[in-house]
């Protein structure tokens, strides 16, 4: 095999060691006469299929990063174990998706300087294990964390333009290793219709062609609320603290809503429990070892629940330093000396307490009351309504959530907010006003829908600004967030277009890609037929040479 010109024989066979795991130089393996055959082509596929198959999983763990604090507590409540579980998950597909490539840019280097594709068994078999891997975190999240895959659909709306041109972009440089691979093998052998290899190279063109082909249609099925025209972008949504600002200080706490505030927040989002005394009090767990020091304070009563504590009991609990020491968010780190002592200082509030702040504040405050399924849920409705009126905040800025009761609610405090944690029914008896569901559970189009009949939509959890800024252009009125530091500070969403300037990329990516595709066939082919011309030469030469000193 012949290498290409600029394929030194030393890169070419440092490439053979790092990919065969033998140091072999590439002339000893011309003389050995390897080559590639239809088993390496095999692995060479199976290779580039882990490669995307890794790729994709880098995707999905990038997209289920906004919801990843919730894995974070399911984990804490199963094995009372509090670790950022999305490092170690990045970590490990940074190791995956790098080791894939490597071998990938190896396997691609060789074939363009002409030398035989003889993976190792060892590769092959951390290939099998990074595809088995992958394949059970795939399997992992289909099972546990089944509504990950709407997450995903809703983020190809925000990257669905940009995927296109890279996909693009890379599959137009796959073309230079399949024109080498196309016209080396016609240097010897029989002719190409008869060649061992000319099954093989037509299957790869006409799949290449036919992948070409869809991808530069491809954009007639990609949709994103936010390719647009500027002045028809809505307003931007209004911030929802998720139990305050939880990045910033302890979650449900007087400081969390105080920091909330900060953030230019709206409403104050929270959950509420009734103590075994009666008293409303802000905790979103049904134990309280997550966010309190009840195992120092009541070891024997720590795996109680929250409820079966009274009010005394429950203003011993430090409600703080569990924030400082486990660092939930990153955002731990970097916060001020000042904000430390103040977040270890941090007690469980009351209801009144809360209701009191958010009224000097001006802020609303939303909550959900738990746990729905306790047999004393009428008498936890009769406490927290008691509690709203006597704090004389008003009634406007009660967003209330709980179903339980419902009716009760309406005719005791006509004033206060409904708030409905589904989407409106054909035959509804009253006209929804407001609406609080999870992001996955609303499209861009029912969006659009509920804005046009003045429905206000609060979608939740959104972290990441790739998600706000989708929602965003899809018009929601607001969002529940744990980052309102992050989206305060979005002023536009991260990118919009209008359709005739995507048209124009869209046109000129895929007329650029053909060129390039056809420039890289015909050059190799050409080359080709020069590296073949003068083989012949050499050849013709030689036997001159023969046949004289046979003489």
């Amino acid at each position: 095999m012949a290498e290409l010109p600029g394929c030194c024989r030393p890169c070419a066979t440092c490439l053979l060691c790092l990919y065969s795991c033998r140091w072999i130089s590439a002339r000893k393996e011309k003389r050995k006469g390897l080559r590639t055959t239809k088993c390496d082509c095999s692995w060479f596929l199976f290779l580039f299929c882990v490669f995307l198959f890794t790729l994709v999983w880098l995707y999905f763990a990038i997209v289920i990063l906004n919801d990843f604090h919730n894995f974070n507590e399911f984990i804490f409540k199963q094995r009372k174990l509090w670790l950022d579980w999305s490092l170690l998950l990045l970590v490990a597909t940074a190791v995956l998706i790098t080791y894939s490539a490597v071998l990938l840019v190896l396997a691609l280097c060789l074939q363009l300087c002409g030398q035989p594709l003889k993976l190792h068994w060892v590769h092959k078999s951390l290939l099998i294990v990074t595809a088995l891997v992958v394949a059970a975190a795939f399997t992992g999240l289909g099972i546990k964390w089944a509504e990950e895959w709407r997450s995903a659909r809703i983020s190809l709306q925000a990257t669905g333009p940009f995927l296109h041109i890279g996909i693009v972009g890379g599959m137009t440089l796959l073309a230079w290793p399949l024109a080498s691979f196309t016209y080396r093998s016609r240097r010897a052998g029989p002719p190409p219709a008869l060649g061992t290899r000319a099954p093989l190279k037509v299957f790869l063109l006409l799949m290449y062609s036919t992948v070409m082909v869809a991808l530069y249609l491809s954009p007639l099925v990609i949709t994103s609320p936010c390719i647009m025209e500027e002045n028809q972008l809505p307003p931007k949504p209004a911030l929802v603290g998720h139990r305050g600002a939880p990045m910033l200080a302890p979650e449900n706490t007087l400081m969390s809503l105080h920091k909330a505030v900060g953030c230019d927040v709206q409403v104050f989002e929270t959950d509420v429990m009734v103590s075994a005394d009666g008293v409303p009090f802000l905790m979103h767990d049904e134990k309280l070892t997550r966010t309190t020091n009840v195992q120092d304070v009541f070891p024997e009563r720590a795996s109680l629940n929250s409820t079966a504590f009274n009010w005394t009991d429950l203003q011993q609990l430090d409600a703080g330093s569990w924030f400082l020491e486990r660092r939930p968010f990153s955002t731990v780190q970097s916060l001020s000396a000042g904000d430390r002592k103040q977040a270890s200082k941090q007690k469980i509030p009351s209801l009144e307490e809360v209701l009191e702040a958010a009224k000097h504040s001006n802020i609303s405050i939303m909550f959900d009351l738990r746990p729905e399924n306790h047999t004393d849920y009428q008498s936890f409705v009769n406490a927290t309504l008691d509690a709203i009126l006597q704090s004389g905040i008003p009634l406007q800025q009660i967003l209330w959530l709980p179903d339980g009761f419902r009716e009760q609610v309406k005719q005791q405090v006509p004033g206060v907010q409904q708030v409905y944690g589904r989407k409106r029914l054909q035959d509804e008896k009253e006209p929804l006003l407001h609406v609080n569901l999870p992001y996955q559970d609303m499209s861009s189009e029912e969006i659009r829908q509920y804005r046009q009949d003045n429905i206000s939509v609060n979608l939740y959890v959104v972290n990441q600004p790739w998600l706000f800024s989708v929602l965003w252009c899809a018009g929601v009125s607001s969002v529940t967030t744990n980052a309102c530091q992050v989206l305060k500070e979005m002023k536009h969403p991260i990118w919009l277009l209008p359709s005739s300037t995507y048209l124009m990329i869209w046109i000129v990516a895929d007329c650029v890609s053909f060129l390039m595709i056809l420039w890289a066939f015909l050059l190799v082919k050409k080359c080709s037929k020069r590296r073949r011309a003068a083989e012949s030469e050499t050849d013709v030469l030689l036997t001159k040479i023969n046949s004289l000193m046979q003489e």
